[in-house]
């Protein structure tokens, strides 16, 4: 009888365990079959486990992930998580990681923060956008059970990529936001359809200040609390449509609505088409490493 190897719980974006979006992090997945980490990533019951394996390089890892009903090729939360168990749980320590993931390689940097704890900074893969049709656009308002009135016409709806595909809409007001409640199955069929891995709704409070929401139903997940890959789709799409500076730091406060508040940091910078993505990971208390029988 085999054993699965220790599936490790941090919170991404937030220095508090009760905030941001819970990751599983298995640090060792080395020879581990396709079929052992869906069964485990649907155990764990997050919306995104990481799987890394290490390369035989000093700081390079070879990386997949998996929400509890399809591997997705990119995952930003799960991935400041895993850097800061690699620095906590593997001793690793603050410094340059890389990882090898399915749309291409992640440098990612851990530092400590201000109050102590550790943050990591993601670069995504080069990031660009591009329309979507009038018939799905339709489609996804309809899911949503928003009328097109209720979308903020300075901020055109989009399909954004930064490792994975989200479709951004931007809500005229907070209210519009806030009230969240959506049809799970009609819009897990578009997404399916699209090859979405959210819906990046957003409200923006200022120019660099957003609040957002992210449905992940195709997922199997009805709302992502922090999700680091559409922040970074996000910020290529302010850049790309000109409403931001090429150099400029945004900020993203997501999960108010779910009572886990995160907060994401994204910097664009001037002559790099990657989007930097930073936040803060802990260990959710009273969550050992597990270890189940397979």
């Amino acid at each position: 009888m085999t054993h699965d190897p220790a599936v490790l719980r941090y919170t991404a974006f937030s220095s508090r365990p009760e905030g941001g979006n819970p990751a599983g992090v298995v640090l060792d997945a080395t020879g581990l079959p396709d079929e052992a980490m869906q069964r485990i990533a649907a155990d764990v019951g997050y919306s995104e486990t990481a799987f890394l394996t290490p390369t035989g390089t000093t700081g390079r890892y070879a990386v997949r992930y998996f929400s509890p009903l399809a591997e997705v090729p990119f995952c930003g939360h799960a991935t400041i998580a895993a850097s800061v168990a690699l620095a906590v749980e593997a001793r690793v320590g603050p410094g340059e990681l890389t990882f090898l993931t399915p749309v291409g390689e992640v440098p990612v940097t851990v530092r400590a923060g201000e109050d102590g704890g550790l943050l990591a900074t993601l670069s995504s893969v080069e990031a660009h956008q591009e329309p979507i049709a009038s018939d799905d656009l339709a489609e996804a308002l309809a899911a949503l059970d928003w009328p097109a009135a209720d979308l903020d016409p300075a901020l055109p709806p989009r399909i954004a990529f930064a490792g994975a595909r989200h479709l951004v809409l931007a809500a005229a007001d907070r209210e519009r936001l806030a009230a969240l409640d959506y049809d799970f199955d009609r819009l897990a069929a578009l997404m399916l359809r699209l090859d979405l891995t959210t819906l990046q709704l957003v409200w923006r409070e200022s120019p660099t200040v957003f609040h957002v929401r992210d449905p992940f139903p195709v997922g199997g997940v009805v709302e992502d609390p922090a999700t680091g890959a559409a922040a970074a789709a996000f910020g290529g799409y302010l850049r790309d449509l000109g409403f931001v500076p090429p150099a400029a730091v945004l900020t993203l406060h997501q999960g108010h609505d779910l009572g886990r508040p995160a907060l994401l940091k994204v910097e664009l910078r001037l002559g790099d088409p990657r989007v930097h993505v930073t936040g803060a990971a802990v260990r959710i208390p009273d969550a050992a490493p597990e270890e189940t029988e397979g």
